[in-house]
């Protein structure tokens, strides 16, 4: 047996210094059994209490699986690293994770060197950036950088210039430093752009002899007022058998993005369009998102559609899925059908209640010039009035019968920015959903579900072809059960044991009781934490929220990626193919989930910036609020005029010594006894603006 080096003076030899020893010898004789008498006389442990103290050691490293003692006191590198080895190791994995991001933040050059100065935890500092690394980036400039070293003991990595956004607080620069910050592009690759500008925009006798004409029947879309991208219409028509013909067209992207193209590869690696402030960002080519795909009116354009007969109680007696031929006779703004509906006497009866949002650009007040004839002069007003009104007569009632079998009615109102062209944010705004809104919710909703049923629900004994399905799970136990007794106190109950319809019911009834009561936002809030989040997979397990057995995503498919993929497998069925693969369809499944939430986090991350940025010349100002959030750190408020929200710092509510209480969403004081509770009013002012970090911090209002 090879001698390993003999080691000086052990005689004042410490626990971790021996451990080290030991450690070492193992790793050089990696692979041989050694004796422990062979192991004293190799490390010069010539004491009884150094034998002792390493003796004490040998436990440990086998306790940590480093060592095995194969017969006794003879011992064996097992090849698992020690618990100092498995930190060091870990280090080093981070640290090439870390090298692997792409970074950004604002630069601060000085005479001989430069730093990129961002916000986070990881790193723990700021970049270092070599002069010959900058690429032309000045002071004040907001970049994206790579790390490319980080010497030992080095307090700071060292990195380099990937790309010079622009200036700091431009709003320009703002937002794709937003997109860059989760890793999103902002710029189609050239390569993609030329292979969608190759694609033709006609359509051939040969394309049209194997699709449904519906160019004849009255059609339509309904879309946000700034929308250009149309991916959904519908027809309508009386048949002579009573049933009314609705058809819920969707654009056939499929039919132009073929699977494994260059556009199809781009797409997959998007996954979603994103939604930021003043722009979107889509998922496919302007060419095709907006011209080819787009169910512009008056243009001919190919879909993949699902048709359903129904009769006056919104039963769907016959469906059937077709690829189309379409030809819408009108776009409407969802503000124009809604103003429709209301002067009609045909909206929901809370619809009149509800804000109505100031008109949009290019949008008619005045009612009666709202369904004037479309261009062609072929379809007049009256026709669309009576499409509309019975669409809508329709929706009532299958939504009416969705929350009767369990759905979850959560209807929150979302804000949204007034912007000047350059992005500036001028003021705040209250985007709710109304009857309009909801019209083409339904169709839409009952699409996903009518074609999810179609390859899900099979006989007993066979099995489901692979179908990516939009999935929910029920709402965690604890959360409901903290819930339950959390209403409590405000006198209210929540039974939340039974069946998933039984607790559904509860639920809605529960936030239909609080409607306009003080506690309203708090038990919303406090409801909403108790839903799971929903996803993709191919393993199906139903939609708790819409209270659906099977649920796909198929009328989106110019902005997501799992409605292309549906539409694909819909036609493979169709032609009597054979089933997609389950591994391959699940991967796609994980990475469009991933690929949504890291799009609605670059939505929030822009709204919060605009949030601060609309704040930062009202410092100092007054605003009365309600708590929205209580955490060890401190209180979120957001503001009851503009509902921006910012956050209370725990320092800065210096009156008491505060405790988080988790379970009752409050912070506490010992001394004082106050409470800051979640959905409490409150005054606070404007302490800080930070668009660098996008942080608006509040203090409370002294005077109040």
């Amino acid at each position: 047996m090879s001698k390993g080096k003999k080691h000086g003076n052990t005689r004042h030899l410490r626990k971790p210094q021996l451990a080290q020893m030991v450690i070492d010898y193992f790793s050089m004789h990696t692979g041989e059994l050694i004796d422990v008498r062979n192991l004293f006389r190799s490390l010069g442990l010539n004491t009884h209490p150094a034998k002792l103290l390493c003796m004490d050691v040998l436990d440990d490293l086998v306790e940590q699986d480093f060592l095995v003692e194969r017969e006794p006191l003879r011992y064996e590198r097992t090849g698992q690293p020690t618990e100092r080895e498995r930190r060091q190791q870990e280090a080093e994995e981070r640290r090439q994770q870390l090298m692997q991001k792409t970074f950004v933040g604002r630069m601060d050059v000085r005479k001989d060197f430069a730093f990129l100065l961002i916000d986070n935890r990881e790193v723990g500092g700021d970049i270092f950036i070599p002069k010959n690394q900058l690429r032309g980036a000045k002071t004040g400039d907001k970049v994206t950088a790579r790390i490319v070293d980080w010497p030992e003991g080095a307090r700071n990595p060292v990195g380099r210039v990937v790309e010079v956004l622009g200036r700091a607080g431009d709003n320009e620069t703002e937002m794709h430093a937003i997109l860059a910050e989760f890793n999103l592009p902002y710029t189609y690759p050239q390569n993609v752009e030329e292979a969608a500008n190759r694609i033709s925009d006609q359509i051939t006798p040969a394309e049209l002899a194997g699709r449904e004409d519906f160019r004849d029947i009255l059609t339509f879309t309904i879309d946000p007022h700034d929308a250009k991208d149309f991916d959904d219409a519908l027809s309508f028509r009386t048949l002579k058998n009573g049933l009314y013909e609705i058809g819920v067209h969707i654009a056939d992207v499929s039919h132009y993005v073929t699977e494994g193209s260059i556009i199809d590869k781009e797409a997959m690696r998007r996954g979603t369009s994103v939604y930021l402030v003043d722009r979107t960002v889509p998922m496919l080519p302007e060419r095709l998102c907006n011209y080819i795909c787009s169910l512009r009116p008056n243009e001919d354009k190919l879909c993949y559609s699902v048709i359903f007969e129904m009769n006056d109680k919104a039963e769907v007696k016959r469906w059937h899925l077709a690829h189309t031929i379409i030809r819408s006779d009108r776009r409407f703004a969802y503000e124009e059908v809604q103003a429709l509906f209301e002067a009609k006497g045909e909206a929901s009866p809370e619809d009149y209640e509800k804000p109505r949002p100031t008109p949009a650009s290019g949008l008619k007040e005045d009612v009666a010039s709202q369904l004037l004839p479309s261009p062609t002069g072929e379809v007049g007003g009256e026709a669309l009035e009576v499409a509309l009104i019975t669409l809508n007569r329709l929706a009532k009632l299958l939504r009416e019968k969705r929350f009767q079998k369990g759905a979850v009615d959560f209807d929150r109102p979302e804000v949204r920015f007034d912007i000047d062209e350059k992005g500036k944010p001028l003021g705040t705004y209250i985007k709710v959903a109304k009857d309009a809104n909801k019209l083409i919710e339904e169709f839409m909703l009952l699409a996903n579900r009518t074609v999810a049923e179609s390859v899900g629900r099979v006989p007993k004994g066979k099995k489901a072809k692979v179908l990516p399905y939009r999935v929910h799970e029920q709402p965690d136990q604890d959360k409901l059960s903290n819930l339950s007794q959390f209403v409590t106190k405000f006198g209210r109950k929540f039974k939340y044991t039974g069946t998933q319809a039984e607790i559904s019911r509860n639920l809605n009834k529960l936030l239909h009781d609080v409607h306009g009561a003080k506690e309203q936002n708090l038990v919303e809030m406090v409801a909403l934490r108790a839903m799971m989040k929903a996803k993709y997979s191919t393993v199906n397990i139903g939609h708790y929220g819409l209270a659906f057995d099977y649920y796909t995503h198929f009328t989106s498919p110019i902005r997501r990626y799992p409605d292309l993929m549906v539409h694909r497998l819909l036609s493979r069925y169709a032609e009597g193919g054979r089933s997609g693969n389950p591994e391959k369809y699940e991967a796609l499944c994980e990475l469009s989930s991933e690929n949504e939430q890291t799009a609605a986090l670059a939505e929030r991350a822009s709204i919060k910036y605009k949030q601060v940025e609309f704040m930062a010349d009202k410092i100092g100002k007054a605003f009365d609020g309600i708590i929205s959030g209580v955490t060890e750190f401190g209180i979120y408020v957001e503001l009851n005029d503009n509902h921006c929200e910012g956050m209370i710092p725990l320092r800065e509510l210096d009156d008491d010594y505060y405790e988080f209480d988790e379970r009752n969403y409050q912070l506490w004081g010992k001394r004082r006894h106050r409470r800051f509770t979640l959905g409490d009013p409150i005054r606070v002012r404007v302490a800080r603006a930070n668009l660098d970090k996008k942080q608006l911090d509040f203090i409370l209002d002294p005077e109040k």
